[in-house]
């Protein structure tokens, strides 16, 4: 019996990841990825309805539409309010969601949001201690429930991005963004606190969903807000 539940439990997993990479390229969610949610979350619940989450899909839909109508740009659109909506539809604060544009003329991403980390630095494309720096390479969200515990660069955490930020990252869900098939940005998602129990709850499958559902409109927005 439990020789058969770990045969499973990694078929899922196979599944699932597979189902992740095509949801980041052409859709929403997949059967595979609703299938995978009841396994790969333990006993956690969803933390966000999807319905509430393509609500947002839609609204950015409607942006990126009147972006992509505009000829001398759209001054009126502020990437900060959209990561705003972002963090509240996903239940974090403002201060953990992040996203990144790819500069392909210089190789590296740089920050968008939050606005306190775009004139501090950049991420080489070529890092091997970047999260974001391996989402854009190889085009495959991850989640990391013991972010605090792997090697990565630090140099971002210790900017203060907001009064109250919540300290650091515990976990994070780091997703590509796409257009036309190639990567142009990440999204990622954090859970901040002085250790993982007071950060909150571990990201799940449905959560990733639910990234993954957005940086389809995020990416048709990016094209039209993030310059080389």
């Amino acid at each position: 019996m439990q020789v058969g539940l770990f045969f499973q439990r990694a078929q899922t997993v196979r599944k699932f990841l597979a189902a992740a990479v095509k949801v980041a390229e052409n859709s929403y969610c997949t059967d595979e990825i609703r299938w995978a949610s009841p396994l790969l979350a333990s006993a956690q619940q969803p933390h966000v309805n999807m319905s509430t989450t393509l609500n947002l899909v839609s609204e950015m839909e409607r942006i990126a539409s009147a972006l992509g109508a505009e000829t001398g740009g759209a001054p009126g659109v502020s990437l900060s309010v959209v990561a705003e909506k972002i963090a509240k539809n996903l239940g974090v604060r403002n201060d953990e969601v992040a996203i990144l544009a790819v500069s392909t003329r210089w190789r590296h991403l740089h920050f968008l949001v939050p606005e306190a980390l775009k004139n501090i630095g950049f991420v080489p494309l070529s890092s091997n201690s970047a999260l974001s720096a391996r989402t854009a390479r190889e085009s495959r969200p991850e989640i990391e429930n013991n972010f605090a515990s792997t090697r990565h660069a630090t140099i971002f955490e210790s900017v203060k991005v907001a009064p109250d930020d919540g300290g650091t990252i515990q976990k994070m869900v780091s997703a590509p963004i796409l257009l036309d098939g190639r990567v142009i940005g990440v999204i990622q998602v954090s859970r901040k606190g002085a250790n993982p129990h007071s950060a909150g709850p571990d990201f799940t499958s449905q959560d990733l969903g639910n990234i993954l559902a957005l940086c389809k409109p995020l990416g048709k927005m990016l094209r039209h807000i993030a310059g080389e």
